[in-house]
């Protein structure tokens, strides 16, 4: 996906909330990535902050550790420091982290702004954790587990994130592949979860397999202060399924009235991209200018046991075809690493993405993030063989499948790369396209390529 720094929007999103409910605690927030901070220099943020309370953003399985650090250092500053962390990793992992790792304080399972705001009142008062519903947290050496916290039904009740505590930063979040550097970047959520039921996402369970929206209006207020308060032009759409239908129609028309000069980026699936297709005009008007689309495999079988009902060859490249005549980039993905892979389906998937031919594709090994069906199966099966949560990025292969190793899975994920963008014809075509996204997208990745020639050299 290339150089990119983005906001780090869950945090935000709890300390919008927890600001709102109780404006006297002192929130700051520190962005270690856009501030450029190695490990000695966060110690010394957190040494001068000296916080009751730290938080670290635990985004997914693969930054699992790096939120453990947090905590540890902050451990080690003072003791005394209650440390917290949450999101999809430490929900499935709840118990398993608390055993493993004594500091971490408590952990915050699922969705976090009320869950949050409410402990942290209780730690203020030192008393009451057990109304506390849904954290985990020792009790001397017992786990205990607090129920689980209702959903928020009305996401139009949240407030908007903190933005003002990374202000000085707005203008320095960036995503070079997707936009020019000098272009401000920043997130939308438009809705939470999915009612899809992939078994190898992580995101379905921890919504519990719904999906709420926010509606148009907010996201369009929103969406409009962060373009004038803070300049950002380029919005990436957090939702897991952005849906195409009669909503996404309103807030293009309202990018539209309120005259926004503004890009953005979402993820679609193929078959509601030809459901819709008379609407991808007004998104491309609206400046939906890339779109992001779960190709999987070709396989039907392994799309069943996916559980992808609805991808398929036709849809798929149906969706291609539409989104290049609309102007709109296209971005494929495809996985690699089922049960029942071998070369020769590597292979197949490799002219598959190839006789689809997005815009740019992006390759994946199946990894079994904990809380998803894959994850349960192959953990009861012991086909897991790399427990290293670093390498829980997708672009690792942590588990065989019947006829590959993991050491065969990873040299054919980078034949797949290599057989892709390691088309002339297809260099030349994104070069000299007609679409300013693709014509850069390419000419970015060429500089890539000569850069890296270059510094291998010596």
């Amino acid at each position: 996906m290339g150089e990119y720094i983005p906001p780090p929007f869950g945090v935000l999103a709890l300390a919008g909330y927890l600001l709102r409910e109780d404006p006297e605690i002192d929130v700051e927030v520190v962005d270690s990535q856009s501030e450029g901070l190695d490990w000695a220099r966060l110690e010394d943020r957190i040494a001068r902050a000296a916080p009751d309370i730290v938080a670290p953003s635990g985004l997914s399985t693969s930054n699992a550790f790096h939120a453990i650090r947090v905590c540890q250092l902050a451990k080690m500053i003072n003791p005394t420091i209650r440390t917290v962390v949450g999101g999809q990793h430490f929900t499935a992992l709840a118990e398993e982290t608390l055993r493993g790792y004594p500091e971490v304080d408590f952990i915050v399972r699922g969705e976090g702004e009320v869950t949050y705001t409410e402990l942290v009142k209780v730690l203020k008062t030192g008393k009451g954790l057990m109304s506390v519903a849904g954290i985990t947290y020792r009790k001397q050496t017992e786990i205990i587990h607090n129920p689980e916290r209702a959903l928020i039904c009305d996401l139009d009740t949240l407030p908007s994130p903190a933005y003002h505590l990374v202000e000085k930063h707005m203008k320095g979040y960036y995503f070079a592949l997707m936009a020019e550097k000098e272009t401000p970047f920043a997130i939308i959520e438009g809705s939470r979860g999915c009612n899809h039921k992939c078994t190898y996402c992580s995101q379905s369970p921890f919504w519990r397999q719904t999906q709420r929206v926010k509606s148009p209006k907010l996201i369009l207020d929103e969406i409009e202060h962060l373009n004038r308060t803070y300049g950002s032009r380029f919005f990436w759409f957090t939702d897991d399924y952005f849906g195409l239908g009669y909503r996404t129609e309103e807030i293009c028309r309202g990018i539209k009235e309120r005259a926004l000069n503004v890009q953005w980026f979402c993820q679609a699936r193929c078959d509601d991209i030809v459901a819709h297709a008379d609407v991808l005009p007004l998104l491309r008007d609206a400046g939906c200018v890339w779109m992001l689309v779960g190709f999987d495999n070709p396989s039907p079988q392994v799309l069943d046991s996916f559980r992808r009902y609805g991808v398929n060859r036709d849809n798929a490249k149906n969706a291609v075809d539409l989104l290049r005549q609309n102007g709109i980039f296209s971005q494929g993905t495809f996985i690699i690493g089922h049960r029942s892979d071998s070369k020769e389906s590597v292979e197949a998937l490799r002219r598959y993405a190839n006789w689809l031919d997005p815009d740019i594709s992006t390759f994946m090994a199946l990894t079994p993030f904990p809380g998803t069906e894959v994850y349960s199966e192959a953990k009861q099966n012991g086909w897991i063989e790399d427990e290293n949560w670093a390498n829980y990025d997708m672009i690792h292969a942590v588990m065989p499948t019947e006829h590959l190793s993991r050491l065969q899975i990873q040299e054919e994920l980078h034949r797949c790369y290599d057989d892709f963008f390691g088309s002339w014809p297809r260099r030349y075509r994104g070069i000299g396209s007609k679409n300013p996204f693709t014509r850069r997208t390419y000419l970015y990745l060429a500089r890539k390529a000569i850069t890296t020639g270059l510094r291998n050299l010596f």
